[in-house]
């Protein structure tokens, strides 16, 4: 009979805890820095990472950050369209962030705001937003996708609820202005945000759809010296092409989550 009790299993207990720390950090940090705030060796940090990626309880963000994975999220309960699209888009996103030569984002709108889940690229840290951060939807290309695609009765209720403060001289403030912006938005299938959310900030964004459902939107930022006309079908290419594979990966989850289910 053992006196104590059923002996911890140590290594299990510390695996565990560097989930836990990963999946509240949300994709911020390296595997390196959440290791050193949790005073754990980083070899060790690592070979843990490793397996709960394998075992899909992790999955990763960006080359060297994790955020929860499939498997987590099954077990939660907690997997809907949207964190199935910020799992799946990751990896897509850093390859097209380096393909483009640009900073890539996605984002989803939350209430008014646009809620910044993943940023990629060369020279992410310089650009203005981070990864959780919100901003009104009005004045950026993502918020104008997101804003396009929403159902007429909400839009209109969007449009009533000003006022529209001005970022820069080229913010749209104006109620009326805005509506025909996001009619355009909603016709050509892409906005652009030409230096409204910050001077000298070129931006296109594109929906990201899981079956007939907006649910994200995806934006390549450049700023007003790099960007040039020409160049924006490329941009536009590449977003509407990791959309649609983003989108295809995030129905392969939910359908595998569904029939886990039954």
């Amino acid at each position: 009979m053992m006196r104590k009790g059923t002996p911890k299993l140590s290594s299990l207990s510390r695996a565990l805890a560097m989930l836990e720390a990963i999946v509240a950090d949300a994709g911020v940090r390296s595997v390196a820095a959440v290791a050193r705030a949790q005073g754990v060796p980083v070899a060790t940090a690592h070979r843990q990472v490793r397996s709960l990626v394998e075992q899909g309880y992790l999955a990763r963000h960006g080359p060297r950050c994790h955020i929860a994975g499939p498997r987590l999220l099954r077990l939660t309960g907690a997997l809907d369209a949207e964190k199935a699209v910020t799992v799946a888009a990751a990896p897509v996103l850093h390859r097209l962030a380096a393909g483009l030569g640009c900073v890539v984002q996605l984002g989803t709108l939350d209430g008014d705001m646009v809620t910044y889940r993943i940023k990629a690229g060369s020279g992410a840290e310089a650009l203005l937003t981070r990864v959780g951060m919100q901003l009104e939807a009005y004045c950026s290309g993502l918020g104008k996708v997101l804003l396009a695609a929403l159902p007429e009765r909400e839009r209109e209720d969007y449009l009533a609820s000003g006022p529209y403060p001005a970022l820069t001289a080229r913010t749209i403030t104006d109620a009326g202005a805005l509506r025909a912006e996001l009619t355009r938005v909603a016709k050509r299938g892409h906005a652009i945000d030409d230096g409204e959310v910050a001077d000298r900030l070129y931006c296109i964004a594109v929906p990201l759809s899981v079956g007939d459902r907006v649910v994200a939107a995806l934006s390549a930022s450049r700023t007003t010296a790099q960007a040039a006309p020409a160049a924006d079908a490329r941009v536009i290419a590449g977003l509407t092409a990791a959309a649609a594979e983003i989108g295809a990966l995030a129905r392969q989850m939910l359908a595998s989550e569904s029939a886990a289910v039954t």
